[in-house]
């Protein structure tokens, strides 16, 4: 919970353009679609056979999380790209909506460049993290993540010196899926046990400042880490000689201020081969974290009964479990991307109009609609199947006489 506690939300941003060649391609209430490099469909929000994404604004000020989903990422229908940004202080929701604009751009020129590489991502040893398909990404996402941090501080029409943004992006091409994080946002991943129960992996750690190696990263440029005493579980970062901005993460983009006092744009980066057992991701920032547990996450997206609506029914249990459990306390802003690893499931309902009369009898027929007769006639009037005994065809015969003299009735009486 927190992230710069000195911060006053400041002004509404409508977003940055995503490129300068990237134009709209479809723009809804539901959707928002554009055209980035190399052809992909940059979502913003909305949902796609594959990916589920929505956000909350909580009740702290402007909604300072933003998301992107770019499929057929740099032109490639089996890759993927999806990212996650939690912004904070003063400008956080220009900065979380500015890297969230420009940095997908940057890994789309280093996926490029991976092409001319003769890596093979579909051998199985590319699961060992010094194959040089892992170290080659390793070392791309980290460059890019230093260039977005660089362009932020030098370039961007962003104040951020005292603002910044975490950031969860995954790169999945085929069966393999690239992490890289930077923050306290989080992904996890919904997988199957030996039984066939789900269950969660965190794909991430939460990079707080109080984890020792990040502490002493900070100690040694001589920042500070140290809680509130009314937050004596919630560590942040301090100037050496103020009291500010004091930050609950150990790395971001921005936040310049402490940027000479151990705090990093460098992300974690992990990878994992996905297996037939892997059903979807969930990338999260901290306003879901801090109130629902991993488990719960996959529990409450894969009961959700669309796809499409998953990650609204996940934001709206974390809206209800932070009233219910921080009644005092404003709601944080929620935003959440589900990526499905697998093809959408059949429906197994049929409707009306798609029922036989060979699958369907009549008091299924009349339980489903009421019993209502006018509704019936839809399934009993059509073509008989050959091998039908005389006596149905002679029951037959006598309906239709009698539906002729109710109609010539009703025509004399119209009369």
């Amino acid at each position: 919970m927190g992230a710069c506690c000195s911060c006053h939300r400041v002004g509404r941003f409508e977003g940055c353009p995503i490129e300068e060649e990237a134009k709209p391609r479809e723009v809804d209430d539901d959707n928002i679609i554009l055209t980035g490099e190399g052809g992909a469909r940059v979502r913003l929000q909305g949902s796609s056979k594959y990916v589920a994404m929505h956000t909350q604004q909580g009740k702290k000020g402007y909604n300072q999380d933003a998301m992107t989903v770019w499929e057929n990422f740099s032109g490639d229908k089996e890759a993927v790209l999806c990212s996650i940004f939690d912004g904070h202080g003063p400008n956080g929701h220009m900065v979380s909506r500015y890297v969230r604009d420009y940095l997908p751009a940057k890994v789309t020129k280093c996926y490029q460049q991976s092409r001319s590489y003769k890596m093979d991502p579909e051998s199985d040893q590319v699961c060992d993290e010094n194959h040089p398909y892992n170290l080659f990404w390793k070392e791309k996402l980290v460059k890019c993540f230093h260039e977005m941090d660089e362009e932020l501080e030098s370039d961007a029409p962003v104040d951020s010196y005292s603002s910044g943004t975490t950031s969860v992006t995954v790169l999945k091409k085929g069966r393999n899926l690239v992490v890289a994080n930077l923050g306290d946002s989080r992904a996890v991943l919904c997988t199957r046990d030996s039984n066939n129960e789900l269950v969660a992996q965190q794909l991430t750690v939460d990079l707080k400042p109080n984890l020792p190696a990040e502490k002493a990263r900070i100690t040694s440029h001589r920042g500070r880490v140290l809680p509130m005493k009314e937050e004596p579980n919630v560590h942040r970062i301090w100037m050496p000689d103020q009291d500010c901005p004091g930050l609950a993460m150990a790395r971001a983009f921005g936040d310049f201020c402490l940027k000479d006092y151990g705090l990093i744009s460098t992300p974690e980066i992990t990878y994992r081969r996905l297996s037939d057992r892997d059903e979807f991701v969930v990338l999260a920032t901290d306003g879901i974290w801090d109130v629902l547990s991993n488990s719960d996450v996959i529990k409450i997206v894969s009961s959700a009964r669309k796809r499409s609506m998953a990650a609204k029914l996940l934001i709206d249990e974390a809206q209800r479990a932070w009233r219910h459990k921080f009644p005092c306390a404003k709601t944080d802003d929620c935003a959440a991307i589900c990526l499905f690893f697998k093809r959408p499931r059949p429906l197994l309902t049929k409707s009306i109009s798609e029922v036989t009369h060979l699958s369907l009898n009549y008091k299924d027929h009349a339980a489903n609609n009421g019993g209502h007769d006018h509704e019936l006639e839809t399934v009993l009037n059509c073509d008989m199947e050959e091998g039908i005994d005389d006596s149905h065809k002679a029951a037959g015969k006598n309906t239709q006489r009698r539906r002729r003299k109710t109609s010539r009735k009703i025509e004399f009486a119209g009369q």
